[in-house]
């Protein structure tokens, strides 16, 4: 790893950090079918943080296959029309997606980057970081202003991983607080649910 590239890792790794530590006050928001939604306010937002943990009876390699298959991760994402990779370089990737949102909201689409990072115990972190201005913006569709989070697998046993998807989103434009409310929660569950019978398969 050059030393550009590892900065880089760990100044994303501060930032994922630092929002991590904006959001410490979780509280249980659904409990359900073995997956735990828990939600937190973060500073300065009036959007929550959401949380999602479930076990997945795969393995890591498993779960990385279906993360990086980008386009047919889509069809477990919550609310997810389209996806598409924009770029890879090696541990990076550049994605495209765009949202599903009820009338009369507009759609809402988003460009991450993604960093993926393997521990020597077999653990991965993938941090996601909205990178709004990366391409330019599409005709009727509200770009997502702000995304910090990631996606955790931790190895538990034979075949079985622990999966955290924790996410805090500045959706941009105006949002229903009935529509966010509902979003923090039926993102989360609704995605690990969708992934858990994909993997299980």
């Amino acid at each position: 790893m050059g030393s550009l590239h590892r900065i880089a890792v760990v100044c994303g790794l501060t930032v994922l950090m630092a929002a991590a530590a904006q959001a410490e006050d979780w509280k249980v928001a659904k409990d359900e079918g073995g997956i735990n939604i828990s939600l937190s306010d973060v500073v300065g937002s009036k959007y929550k943080a959401y949380r999602g943990i479930t076990i997945i009876k795969a393995s890591v390699a498993k779960l990385r296959g279906l993360q990086e298959d980008v386009v047919g991760a889509c069809t477990w994402i919550h609310e997810c029309k389209s996806q598409k990779l924009l770029k890879s370089d090696g541990v990076r990737t550049w994605t495209y997606a765009q949202f599903n949102t009820p009338w009369p909201v507009t759609p809402r689409d988003s460009v991450l980057l993604v960093t993926s990072e393997q521990g020597a115990d077999g653990t991965l972190t993938r941090t996601l970081k909205g990178v709004p201005t990366y391409i330019p913006e599409e005709k009727g569709f509200v770009r997502v202003a702000q995304v910090e989070g990631l996606w955790k697998f931790v190895p538990k046993g034979a075949d079985q991983t622990e999966v955290t998807y924790q996410v805090h989103t500045e959706p941009g434009g105006s949002v229903p607080s009935w529509l966010a409310n509902k979003f923090v929660v039926d993102a989360p569950f609704n995605t690990l649910k969708a992934l858990k019978e994909k993997a299980e398969k």
